[in-house]
């Protein structure tokens, strides 16, 4: 499934680009009406606000390869019958997205990041001492948390609607199954808000990492 999302992320973006190179006055039309104020979306919601005017075009491509690579294996997750779809799911696919991450954000820090690390300034040398530890446990937690988020939120959509539909053979009756079906259809238009939230959540907190990672003493 993650080849297929791939596949299909090439197919839609290599469309919009012909789209665009066949337009005289770069107006978007067709797939690229659509591809196009989420783009800039993730420009001018995530990246300039996270990061910063001079720096955010260097993620960008990080930043929109996540969002759109996220959301759409999230969509194939609603999809019902489709074994190993569920990718966001699965932990090791999380954990992989938060390694990067935590990688860009490691690679990216400058001498500012790496000084309110490991010796915080402005504070006495006691509390200096007390703060670096947890600061140095702080650069760790916070790819785990991001790997941990996207999969137990993606996770609990699928054990509720199971346990929903389990209903049905607990109380061995049939009578429950259109409160089961009901309840499980809601949690499944929740869901579809929940695979567009956790990319923009995802991504964000990406850019956020990133961020402090550049950001120079004056700011």
């Amino acid at each position: 499934m993650m080849w297929v999302s791939i596949l299909i992320l090439i197919l839609l973006f290599s469309a919009a680009a012909r789209k665009y190179k066949k337009s005289e006055d770069n107006v978007p039309t067709g797939i690229a009406s659509f591809l196009e104020p989420l783009i800039v979306f993730v420009r001018d919601e995530i990246a300039k606000p996270m990061i910063g005017e001079k720096r955010y075009k260097k993620y960008m491509p990080y930043l929109l390869t996540v969002f759109f690579f996220i959301w759409l294996n999230n969509i194939f997750g609603l999809i019902p019958f489709l074994n190993g779809a569920n990718l966001s799911g699965n932990i090791a696919f999380t954990m992989v997205l938060a390694v990067f991450t935590f990688i860009i954000t490691t690679v990216s820090g400058n001498a500012n990041y790496w000084k309110h690390i490991f010796w915080m300034p402005g504070v006495p040398v006691p509390m200096k001492i007390f703060l670096m530890p947890i600061e140095i446990i702080g650069i760790f937690t916070k790819p785990i948390s991001l790997m941990i988020r996207l999969f137990a939120n993606i996770t609990a959509g699928h054990i509720i609607i199971l346990a929903l539909m389990s209903l049905i053979f607990i109380f061995e009756t049939t009578w429950v199954s259109p409160i089961s079906v009901l309840f499980s259809l809601f949690i499944t238009v929740i869901e579809i808000v929940v695979t567009a939230i956790q990319a923009y959540i995802f991504t964000i907190l990406s850019a956020l990492y990133f961020g402090s990672a550049v950001e120079e003493h004056e700011h």
